[in-house]
């Protein structure tokens, strides 16, 4: 049995042929950046930005925003190069199995099982945020009581009579998370005519925020605009190198989450006109938009709100309470942002949910998972028994872990992946030269070896609980692939 065996080309073809036969090159570069900046502005923008000025960076998130997208720009150059280099369009575990072998791709693959399904209870939570605040601004009801919209390991700030309260079960984020599994599995997706109607009205709403919040802007909440170092230590007792360098990277990685769902632009290279040319100005253009409205976005909400206001009462649906209290007259626009988010929040968690169900689908179809996971239900077609083994994972993940270290999870995941498809390029460039590039990653070496240590950089820092967390991340999937995978793997046992 060999760790690096390659799924062979020819399979591939035959799987393509099967499944995406008759793909169309339809796509501009317009089109793409279209694509690209519907796919990255989602939960990390309105949620993270907050908790990043908070823990670790104050006014100089909008710096850790340009080191994040520096990152996502040259990790996003050497994706595109892989996805296109096998013809089919797929995941990076499908085209890492077919160029690097069995072991990388698995490592890619559990750290998509990351990315998706991790960063699909982080915007759980996000939303149970942001529906409460729906509740009580916006419907003028009770609010769910804190013990049942929080996990077990956070504690309230003390409230007028000196009372904490500790969470029990996150239970609006369980129920986002089973409705939308069960969605799917009943084969349920968002029209393209909705999923337009949302990127629209979410972009919309960030370019509202920075135009009217402008003007509330106040000097002295930028002031220094780079803090000193500093240590912070949050309400569960979590220390945070904030301030100076090590804030701003720890900001950066923390923000990361905002730019997830760029890779979006690398997948579609098969369907693309002029790849060569609409791949690079697709992801860059994407990323360049957005980042733009990120800084912006960022430096009016640290300028309308101070840190302190984000590291206690400000810290749930952080954006609304910023415009609830620092916005005097413009109640209605936080309560457009409560709804419009929900809505956002809600595509982007079955998005999520459906990227990780066509993973754990791949893997166990190539015997890397067991075969339950590849079941296809018999009225609805879909792989109903992957989806309800995601519904339980992720539900109990949004329910019972707090956002803050699902949030940095999928992060650090992310980012380790990315430095190995950066990796990745330069391997590829020397073993297998004459490979088919429909694109091709400009200045090989340099640019897959910033990428490794921008994100290398990113990853340093989030601190050692977070690589503690990916350690053990990985040590789980070794035990897995080891105890399990590799013995069942269809190339493996040809």
């Amino acid at each position: 049995m060999s760790l690096f065996v390659k799924k062979p080309m020819s399979v591939l073809l035959a799987e393509a042929n099967d499944n995406e036969k008759g793909l169309k090159k339809t796509l501009s570069a317009g089109s793409l950046v279209a694509l690209g900046i519907g796919a990255i502005i989602g939960a990390g923008l309105f949620v993270r930005t907050a908790a990043a000025a908070a823990q670790s960076a104050g006014p100089s998130v909008t710096i850790g925003f340009i080191v994040a997208a520096i990152g996502c720009a040259l990790a996003g150059l050497c994706y595109a190069e892989l996805s296109s280099s096998i013809p089919i369009s797929g995941s990076a575990y499908t085209y890492t199995y077919a160029t690097m072998g069995e072991l990388m791709a698995w490592i890619i693959g559990w750290d998509l099982v990351l990315e998706y399904a991790v960063g699909a209870a982080t915007v759980g939570i996000a939303w149970s945020e942001y529906l409460n605040n729906l509740l009580v601004n916006v419907l003028h009801w009770k609010a769910i009581a804190y013990e049942w919209c929080h996990s077990p390991f956070q504690h309230s700030i003390p409230d007028a009579a000196g009372v904490v309260h500790s969470g029990i079960l996150n239970l609006p984020a369980f129920f986002i998370v089973s409705l939308l599994s069960l969605l799917l599995i009943k084969g349920t997706q968002e029209s393209a005519f909705v999923n337009s109607i949302i990127v629209i009205t979410k972009v919309a709403i960030v370019i509202m925020i920075i135009v009217l919040g402008w003007g509330f802007v106040n000097s002295a909440n930028l002031t220094p605009y780079i803090p000193d170092p500093a240590v912070y230590t949050d309400h569960a007792g979590v220390s945070h190198s904030f301030g100076g360098i090590m804030g701003i990277l720890g900001a950066a990685g923390t923000v990361f989450f905002a730019f997830i769902g760029f890779d979006a632009v690398s997948t579609a290279a098969q369907e693309t006109k002029n790849p060569k040319v609409a791949m690079p100005i697709g992801i860059l253009g994407s990323l360049a938009v957005c980042t733009i409205l990120y800084i912006l976005f960022a430096h009016v909400l640290t300028g309308i709100a101070p840190v302190e206001f984000f590291r206690n009462e400000g810290g749930e649906a952080s954006v609304v309470a910023a415009i609830n209290k620092f916005m005097p007259g413009y109640g209605w626009l936080a309560n457009l942002v409560t709804v419009a988010i929900l809505a956002g929040f809600s595509s982007v968690i079955l998005v999520m949910l459906l990227g990780q169900s066509r993973v754990f689908f791949s893997m166990s179809n190539d015997g890397l998972l067991p075969k339950a996971f590849s079941d296809v239900h018999p009225k609805y077609k879909t792989p109903y028994k992957a989806n309800l083994f995601i519904l339980i994972i992720v539900g109990l993940f949004a329910a019972l872990i707090p956002g803050d270290v699902v949030g940095d999870m999928t992060s650090i995941g992310t980012l380790f992946a990315f430095m190995l498809v950066c990796i990745a390029v330069i391997i590829l460039r020397k073993t297998d030269p004459d490979l088919p590039r429909q694109f091709k990653t400009p200045f090989v070496p340099l640019v897959p070896i910033l990428g490794v240590l921008v994100c290398g950089a990113m990853i340093y820092g989030l601190g050692w609980t977070n690589w503690l967390r990916l350690i053990v991340w990985l040590a789980i999937g070794f035990v897995i692939y080891f105890g399990y995978s590799r013995k069942n793997s269809k190339l493996n046992n040809k």
